[in-house]
């Protein structure tokens, strides 16, 4: 019995390169592009993109519905894996900046949690962008990444796991 065997609905993409000596074909391996879907268009022109699987392992097998979350800069190709802690800080520093606008940001983020579309968020709540990562950036970028910990956590606390500790570093509560 094959390990490792997987069935999953898949699109394919045909990709051609002829076997050559080492260096050139590892060369044009190298040279193939990423394939991401393109989810969301921010305002500045950025996309939110995501690649399945995304490499996840869980108990040594890899996790299929697993995906990866990335800003798309299309000007210098530039992928940004965002992280939690990135995001924490960039809220910490707003939260200095400006406490207010910063929690009706957060609580933005609870909207989006919850499973309302960021854009509606943004008109509803009339968030600002004040210092840092773009409001519209962080309300997008953690609606596919709260998609992809739900997906990687079905059966614990998903999404809430994240959202729950950025209202406890805080002291807010949900609404």
């Amino acid at each position: 019995m094959a390990k490792n065997l997987f069935n999953h609905n898949v699109q394919l993409v045909p990709l051609n390169i002829k076997n050559a000596e080492q260096s050139t074909f590892r060369m044009e391996l190298m040279n193939i592009p990423y394939l991401l879907y393109e989810v969301e268009t921010l305002s500045t022109g950025e996309k939110i993109v995501i690649n399945k699987p995304g490499g996840k392992r869980s108990w040594g097998r890899l996790s299929r519905n697993d995906f990866m979350v990335f800003i798309y800069s299309p000007d210098n190709e530039g992928l940004w894996l965002i992280s939690h802690p990135e995001i924490l800080e960039d809220l910490k520093l707003k939260y200095q900046a400006d406490k207010k606008e910063t929690e009706n940001i957060i609580y933005g983020l609870l909207d989006v949690c919850n499973g309302l579309e960021p854009d509606n968020v943004i008109i509803n709540r009339k968030l600002k962008n004040i210092t840092g990562i773009e409001t519209e950036k962080l309300l997008k970028i953690y609606k596919w990444i709260w998609g992809q910990e739900d997906c990687n956590y079905p059966t614990a606390e998903g999404r809430w796991l994240s959202m729950n500790a950025i209202l406890a570093e805080f002291n807010l509560k949900k609404e």
